[in-house]
């Protein structure tokens, strides 16, 4: 590839931005709301590690697909919790929040989790503090980020500082994902989170007192009551609202709530009643759990020796890169089958939650549904996990329904950095200029407007550290092998720049493109298309995104057109 080809295309996408791109790009940042008119509330629902195979199983989340609008090509800019999040909050990728994994790594200068997030300044960024001072009520219940937690000194726990930009703020800390022993927080009137312990009652009280401490249950309870008080108000002619909801949910847990509990625990109500067979009862919400079958998870034991990355050498030609997927494969079909199972059950909490959200808003309220990350069980022969690529991590459900909403699918491509400048435009506000990101907003009400192209993802290899929640054994231990990259989506592909050198001072790039004609990433075809004019495109995108230390705000806006 050329030296000046990634520059000269940078020229060009920005030039376009001010040309015949330059009115859509106005129009994203025009004030929405006129005199008189009420700005909208807003109720997120964000999910944890969630696959898109299980959205077939919500019985209510394919009413509100139904109902409203459904983004095919929406995706996540890095496929980690953490890294997802702050980017969400933000509208900018990671090479703009600084924050790159779950985990700090070092103490001084963090690369990852709140430690990273608070130091580089993305509290002061956020969307949720814009919303904020402009008038709205904000509110969050549920998994906020990596690190973000109480700490014990001599048994005794102590919260946090709160975070700014949340009028009412309940997290639940890291203890969540064992759905049972764990601790939340309440924002209170002097300014303090307090805290409250939930426990695991006993197994012979009923279900329902059992469920009742379950994170969803909750996460859903705090939900409801914040949106019938905040509804009640706005539908009065007071402040709007925006509410966040992060369930835990279907993220495996790290440790038992109950002796021989569920790797993916589903609440109570889901599971195979005693006497029943566990793995084909229970609740698997549109489906027997029985007709769930590994044939749902699109590239599952595909063999992976068709998948190495191909090196390109100066002249052009191409040579076989050492591959990088070399885990022992531990997860055996049976368990991939009672994993896959058991995170259906443990997302119709969920789908429950959502219909009594939708039950409880009002007209001019928008409810969206998205994930921070999809999750790979035994595709490409990885054992269960997040951090590729690949379809299986990165693309995500995005529904929405609410006022002047046209029900139906929309083809635009959808990246979750988008979602900041979304809401900011939604509410009547002008997007921030330093988000990476760039408002959908216009095609709510119009399926077939203009939009996104092309999607960017990009991954920063760290080997695992203490608190890091994806080494456990329901997520297969693989994120260690993942090596950095920096990918671009469009219609006709994926190309992935791998980095197979995980020093980070030097690099050794490598790449991988997939067609998507087996529907996955069913082989590298870098080696026999890579002197094509779409993929040389796709290669001159990632020069230009991924150039130093990443592409500035405009330039990341303009290559997406």
């Amino acid at each position: 590839m050329r030296r000046g080809w990634g520059g000269l295309l940078a020229a060009v996408l920005v030039a376009g931005l001010f040309s015949a791109g330059g009115a859509a790009v106005a129009e994203d940042r025009a004030d929405r709301t006129g005199p008189g008119e009420r700005r909208p509330n807003v109720v997120l629902l964000l999910m944890d590690d969630f696959s898109l195979e299980l959205l077939a199983t919500m019985p209510n989340a394919q009413q509100m697909s139904a109902d409203g609008a459904t983004y095919r090509n929406a995706f996540v800019v890095d496929s980690l919790c953490c890294t997802s999040r702050a980017s969400l909050f933000t509208g900018q990728a990671p090479h703009h929040t600084g924050v790159l994994t779950n985990t700090p790594n070092d103490p001084d200068n963090p690369i990852g989790g709140w430690e990273a997030y608070e130091k580089y300044g993305n509290v002061e960024k956020t969307f949720h503090l814009a919303l904020e001072r402009s008038g709205y009520t904000t509110g969050f219940t549920g998994k906020f980020l990596n690190g973000y937690e109480a700490t014990s000194v001599d048994g005794v726990f102590t919260p946090p500082e709160p975070v700014p930009g949340w009028t009412e703020f309940d997290p639940i800390f890291g203890g969540g994902y064992n759905g049972w022993k764990y601790r939340s927080g309440h924002l209170g009137e002097d300014g303090k989170l307090a805290l409250t312990f939930h426990g695991a009652p006993a197994l012979s009280k009923p279900i329902a007192v059992r469920d009742a401490q379950y994170a969803t249950t909750v996460a859903g309870d705090k939900a409801l009551d914040f949106v019938r008080r905040h509804e009640a108000e706005s539908a009065a002619g007071g402040a709007p609202y925006f509410l966040e909801v992060a369930t835990y949910g279907p993220h495996s847990r790290l440790n038992k709530a109950y002796e021989d509990d569920y790797q993916f625990p589903p609440a109570f109500a889901d599971r195979a009643l005693p006497g029943e067979d566990r793995d084909v009862d229970g609740n698997c919400g549109t489906k027997s759990c029985a007709e769930l079958t590994l044939d749902d998870l699109a590239g599952y034991g595909d063999d992976r020796a068709d998948n190495a990355p191909t090196y390109q050498r100066r002249d052009g030609t191409t040579a076989p890169a050492p591959a990088w997927r070399t885990n022992e494969i531990s997860l055996t079909d049976s368990g991939a089958l009672q994993r896959y199972r058991d995170r259906a059950r443990m997302v119709q909490s969920i789908d429950r939650l959502l219909a009594e959200i939708r039950a409880a808003v009002g007209e001019n309220t928008y409810v969206v549904l998205t994930a921070d990350n999809g999750f790979h069980l035994g595709q490409h022969q990885l054992n269960g996990g997040k951090g590729t690529p690949y379809d299986s991590d990165t693309r995500v459900p995005l529904i929405v329904v609410g006022p002047d909403v046209v029900p139906g699918e929309r083809d635009q491509q959808v990246s979750n950095i988008d979602l900041a400048p979304t809401f900011e435009e939604l509410a009547g506000l002008r997007p921030a200029s330093y988000r990476d990101g760039t408002s959908f907003a216009r095609t709510l009400s119009r399926p077939k407007a203009r939009g996104a192209r092309y999607t960017y993802f990009e991954h920063t290899y760290a080997k695992s550290q203490p608190g890091e929640v994806d080494t456990d054994e329901g997520s297969g231990g693989t994120i260690d092998i993942i090596p950095s990259y920096v990918a671009v989506r469009s219609e006709r592909g994926l190309l992935v720049r791998f980095d197979l050198d995980n020093d980070w001072t030097t690099t050794d790039h490598a790449w991988e493109l997939y067609t998507y004609e087996d529907g996955f990433e069913k082989r590298n075809v870098y080696a026999e298309r890579h002197r094509e004019p779409w993929v040389r495109d796709l290669a001159a995108r990632i020069a230009v995104f991924g150039a130093g230390e990443g592409c500035r705000p405009l330039v990341c806006r303009a290559l997406t057109r």
